[in-house]
């Protein structure tokens, strides 16, 4: 299973979205830092749940940092998250 699987089965796991997107954007930064021959480095994540509603910001992000865990968010140079509830 590559990262963006990986990415898609946790946060799917974790939070039933009613939406959920996992987009390699790692092409888009070939030759800057953390880039990696093959991709999976830069991602950008779109998440609709409704248990992120009451949710600040920061709790989100958190939550989905959690929900990935400390191996797998290691592996990414780059994580952009779009949270709503």
């Amino acid at each position: 299973m590559n990262r963006s699987e990986r990415i898609h089965a946790a946060l799917s796991a974790a939070f039933h979205p009613e939406l959920l997107e996992v987009i390699d954007e790692s092409e888009q930064h070939r030759g800057h830092a953390g880039y990696q021959d093959g991709g999976e480095s830069h991602f950008r994540v779109i998440l609709r749940a409704p248990e992120f509603a009451d949710m600040t910001r920061i709790n989100r992000h958190r939550a989905v940092h959690k929900a990935l865990g400390a191996d797998l968010v290691a592996e990414i140079h780059a994580l952009a998250l779009e949270i709503s509830g």
